[in-house]
């Protein structure tokens, strides 16, 4: 699903226009691309999210991170401890994920700060960084969907910026961290009078650009115009053949996309920096939003989700009882396993109330809202099904199963078009649980409401959603409801594969194959249909069984209603099976296993050039036409497609698509003249390294979704890519009638368009548009969507154009996510005044010494709380919290380490998810290497009313000397805002003691000093005010100099941070703050 202004391009003029050459080369080919790019940084970056994991738990991860990492090999490590998995939804995100990255090219060809071209820096790093916040409020919210596209979308722009600009050139060898760092100045940018570069030589753009901005380490990038050839005076081009500009002096341009650009000479140079500031984007999400949402993000999770949406009408007591169990059921058996759905999604609906929708990754409230749900209200036969669907369509991650529990029929049925095209767009399969439906039984009279019943009739458009997703259409009396939740088991198992399914409307007598190979585990037949619906079974060796048989010789078989379901034998032969189904009325036959061996795929448009470049297809494939399909297999270890199929699901016949192999498991695969109708992919390939014993490794897998072709295009475009609160989004479209291919621009007509959204966002569109003479064929027409101004930070909206014509035969569709976020705070948390001590030159004594680091982090005066970890040092993190002079919320940052660990890397994370870093480091001295020694402390109270606080002060006094080293030399505040004194006196030993006085706010109330002897050691003493109640703060005088241990000083109400005085190690504090 795209974001905002995804757009099907059929027409010439706009391929023409957008033609997707000034970015890195965006498929295939020996270059470095943005689908590799972007894929091999999410391997990557999930790889080690899971190792980091992994390690935390004590368990083994046996993998090596580099470049050549498989989701299948990722997903396997990461579950380890689970014997099968399926990489079918990792594939699915790094597929949407980069294909967003590639739709950039398209939408956002023109403006330039979307690509770095014209020496737009400020603006494409505000894209950047804006975006950032975009993905990290969207996944904090659980919006994952619309997260992956910003994020894709923000990966593009990011990458391009080390092949149009000039930063290899300058000689970096890494990444630009202000790209992501709001707070860092974009500095030394070449004015917009500076000349950058001079012509090329014969077409060698080795040296184009100027010395002086080469020796000045000016940033600059080239221009770019496909439609004039102006740009500023001696300005670097993009350059390549679409770009005019590269034809006016100076001639030639600076990229890096292939290795047969300008500047292709660096290509590779390019794309490793493109790939490292993709891991740096990557992680500082990761640090944003935690570990398990970063995977959820990604998609690496191992089952499917939990999606249940039901009606909450007066009659569905007993469903809802239902649901009540086997969700506990399937909670309990699961919780704490690697068979744990990652998602649970509740979306209950009544009349009139729709939802709220529950999705959370914690089971608890799940089970809460069911358990608290009751059956009332309603009175109304039809009720608000599709609403409920239309929810969960869009709450749950692609491929997942939802299951709609009524007794009712539908009466929003305008939304079919809606729900279908969601189906498609999201391949997620529906099953609806209808009770009493076959005989018409009615149910008794439940509190007050009516009885009801769905007739055959009605219960149609139930089973015509159910077959475009796969799904099915289970009717059966609600008495009997508890024997046909087992397929809801059998769906949500872990890599669940679809072997074969085919729905016969009307019914006949027929046979049907399927192929089962060594990898298909609990393989399961289901049938639905009447009971007059009789089947007989055949094995590869010609063993049969009929539906007379319970069990035995093949399956074991069950019956519930409409709902058929045989369990083939563990034994069970590889190779060519076959069911003979005998009926007249319509039914269904679907075979499904568990297998790691799972294919996905996407609608996509080709464009033939010097490469081939595919981009994201939005709605329907067009009759007559070709269709692409960008196919996916789970495994690359041996297996190979050998065929991929449209299957007609009218009358079964296959057209074959032609195979162009983009990686080992990537296949771009063409239909040419696609006829009009209904298909669903069939794929059959061959895996060599398989036992079989049949079939010589042979193996099938069919795709859900139904995919209708049509001869109506529908294009959107919005003026807007994220919508803030309370903002409008004005999306144009256009609708036109395809012939051939292409659009026929002497048709004319009227279309009914359907335009909604899942948020109940106010909405103005037209009912319908009309293609007039003289319009060229395109019928046009805008959607203005406003978001309400209480409308969440962080979430989002699904808008669904939808234009069908007067004959009601033919439609399609376009479907736009829009992120709703308010940029208030794109501030990282900033790391204040530090210090830290020494450790002793010679390493072979490290293990002796500790050493130590202080800082304070804010987020400013208008900032939040914020959060600190460690995420490089195996060291102790102690924090606090102060309130600084301008109201400001101080973290007080203490952290202690072997001198064998002398760096740390901390994060700050804010509420907003911006995350800054503090990198501290201990320093090598040969010098004296015993530090001050705070010693007896005596500390007054403060209130424990922190109202008080204003009119409250406190005190204390320390004692610190310095033994008998080199004296100490001053004694100041790190962390207060009090007043401090100090004196000298003699102790016991003959040593200098300084004693510190101290009085301040009881506002503030830690106060840490740092005592620097003459050697520039440093010792800290952090001391507490000890709390009383209703006591005003009484004056201490200096207490008897002493050598006790810091238990006794901490008795005395004060806390050294020396627990082993004679490690401390002097220091200058060195700070990165990133």
């Amino acid at each position: 699903m795209a974001t905002v202004g995804s757009v099907l391009l059929p027409l010439a003029v706009v391929f023409a226009l957008t033609a997707p050459t000034q970015s890195f080369d965006p498929v295939t080919g020996a270059s470095f691309n943005h689908r590799n790019i972007t894929e091999r940084a999410i391997l990557r970056k999930a790889a080690e999210v899971c190792q980091n994991i992994a390690a935390a738990n004590g368990v083994p991860f046996d993998l090596t991170i580099d470049d050549s990492l498989t989701p299948d090999q990722v997903v396997q490590a990461c579950f380890s401890s689970t014997s099968l998995v399926s990489s079918v939804s990792f594939n699915a995100v790094i597929a949407d994920i980069y294909l967003s990255n590639g739709d950039v090219d398209l939408r956002f060809a023109g403006r330039t700060e979307y690509h770095f071209n014209d020496e737009t820096f400020e603006m494409g790093r505000t894209l950047i960084t804006e975006g950032l916040s975009a993905v990290r409020a969207s996944t904090n919210m659980g919006n994952f969907i619309t997260a992956r596209s910003v994020l894709g979308e923000v990966l593009h722009t990011l990458q391009d910026f080390y092949s149009h600009s000039n930063w290899v050139e300058l000689g970096n060898t890494a990444p630009y961290d202000a790209l992501i760092t709001p707070a860092l100045p974009l500095g030394n940018l070449a004015g917009p009078t500076v000349p950058t570069c001079t012509n090329c030589i014969s077409g060698d753009c080795t040296d184009n650009i100027l010395p002086a901005v080469l020796n000045d380490g000016l940033l600059t990038s080239g221009y770019f115009d496909r439609l004039s050839s102006n740009k500023p005076e001696g300005k670097c081009s993009h350059g390549g053949p679409l770009d005019l500009t590269s034809t006016q002096e100076p001639v030639g341009g600076i990229n890096k996309n292939t290795f047969d650009s300008d500047h292709g000479f660096l290509h590779q140079e390019a794309a490793d920096l493109a790939l490292r500031a993709s891991l740096d984007l990557l992680e500082n999400i990761r640090i944003g939003v935690g570990d398990q949402d970063f995977l959820r993000l990604v998609g690496v999770f191992s089952a499917p989700v939990l999606c249940f949406v039901i009606d909450t009408t007066g009659s569905m007591g007993p469903e809802i009882d239902e649901v009540r169990r086997v969700s506990a059921e399937i909670i309990t058996s699961r919780l704490g396993t690697g068979l744990e759905p990652p998602f649970y999604i509740l979306v209950p609906f009544n009349d009139p109330e729709i939802g709220p929708v529950l999705q959370s990754s914690d089971s608890a409230p799940f089970i809460q809202r069911i358990n608290a749900l009751t059956a009332n209200g309603g009175g109304t036969t039809p009720e608000l099904s599709l609403s409920g669907l239309q929810l969960a369509l869009t709450a749950a991650p692609p491929f997942s199963e939802i299951f709609l529990f009524t007794d009712a029929p539908a009466r929003d049925t305008e939304l079919r078009p809606t729900i279908l095209a969601l189906i498609a767009n999201t391949r997620s399969r529906v099953t609806f649980m209808l009770t009493d439906v076959l005989d018409g039984r009615r149910k008794r009279d439940l509190q007050g409401v009516a009885p009801r019943v769905v007739t055959q009739t009605q219960a149609e458009l139930y089973r015509e959603i159910a077959s475009a997703s796969g799904g099915l259409t289970i009717e059966v009396p609600n008495s009997n409801l508890s024997m046909v939740t087992i397929f809801i088991e059998d769906s949500i198992a872990i890599a669940v594969v679809t072997v074969f399914q085919e729905v016969k409307n009307p019914g006949a007598a027929c046979n049907f194959s399927f192929l089962i190979d060594d990898t298909l585990r609990n393989i399961t037949i289901l049938l639905t249909g009447t009971p007059s619906l009789t089947f007989t079974l055949r094995s590869p060796s010609g063993a049969t069984q009929t539906s007379s048989e319970v069990s035995e010789p093949l399956a074991s078989f069950s019956l519930a209603s409409n709902l058929r379901r045989l369990r083939l034998n563990s034994d069970s032969e590889t190779g060519l099976w076959e069911i003979s189904v005998n009926s007249t009325d319509p039914y269904s036959v679907k075979v499904i296993g568990q297998s790691s061996l799972d294919f996905i795929y996407n609608l996509v448009e080709v464009q033939d050039g010097a490469s081939t470049d595919f981009f994201r297809q939005e709605g329907r494939p067009i009759s007559g036409g070709n269709a692409s399909l960008l196919v996916t297999l789970t495994r690359s270890d041996g297996v190979s497609v050998t065929q991929v199929a449209l299957l007609d699901t009218l009358n079964g016949t296959e057209v074959n698509g032609t195979l162009q192999a983009i990686t080992d498991s990537t296949y771009v695969v063409t239909f040419s003249n696609v006829t009009g109708g209904t298909y669903v992919v069939l794929l059959r390939g061959e895996a060599s390294n398989s036992t079989s014993r049949m079939t010589a490794g042979s193996f099938q897998r069919q795709g859900s979704t139904q995919i209708t072709t049509s001869n109506i295009v529908v294009n959107a475009l919005s003026n807007t890519t994220i919508m803030e609160p309370g903002s409008s989004a004005t999306i144009p479209f256009t609708v036109a009638l395809i012939t051939n291919g292409v659009v026929d621009e002497s048709a004319m007509g009227t279309f009914t368009v359907s335009a909604t959204n899942d948020r109940g966002f106010l909405i103005a569109s037209p009912s319908s548009v009309t293609i007039g003479p003289d319009s060229g064929g395109i019928a046009n027409g805008t959607v203005t969507l406003t978001a309400p101004a209480d409308a969440l930070s962080g979430s989002d909206v699904t808008l669904t154009i939808a234009a069908e014509d007067a004959a009601a035969m033919n439609s399609n569709n376009v479907v736009l996510r829009f992120p709703v976020f308010r940029v208030t705070d794109i501030d990282a948390p900033a790391c204040l005044v530090g210090a830290s001590s020494n450790c002793p030159a010679n390493e072979s004594i490290c293990g002796f010494f500790m050493w130590n680091f202080m800082t304070n982090v804010t987020d400013g005066i208008n900032g939040t709380d914020v959060e600190i970890a460690v995420l490089e040092g195996n060291g102790t993190l102690t924090t606090g919290t102060e309130v600084g002079p301008d109201g400001e919320n101080i973290a007080l940052v203490f952290y202690t380490a072997s001198c064998c660990a002398n760096t740390v890397v901390l994060s700050a994370v804010d509420n907003a998810g911006n995350v800054g870093r503090c990198e501290g480091q201990a320093r090598e001295s040969d010098l004296e290497i015993v530090p001050p020694v705070c010693l007896g402390v005596n500390a007054t109270a403060c209130p424990t009313d922190v109202s008080l606080c204003d009119s409250s002060q406190w005190s204390f006094v320390v004692n610190v000397t310095d033994n008998n080293g080199t004296g100490i030399a001053n004694i100041t505040i790190a962390l207060g805002n009090g007043v401090l004194n100090t004196s000298m006196e003699v102790g016991p030993g003959g040593e200098a003691v300084s004693v510190a006085s101290y009085t301040g706010s009881c506002c503030a109330e830690r106060v840490v000093l740092a005592a620097t002897d003459n050697a520039g050691n440093v010792g800290f003493c952090s001391v507490n005010a000890r709390e009383v109640v209703d006591a005003p703060p009484v004056a201490v005088p200096p207490p008897v100099i002493n050598t006790d241990e810091d238990e006794d000083a901490a008795a005395d109400g004060g806390r050294t941070l020396n627990t082993l005085p004679h490690l401390w190690i002097a220091a200058v504090a060195l700070l990165l703050w990133i």
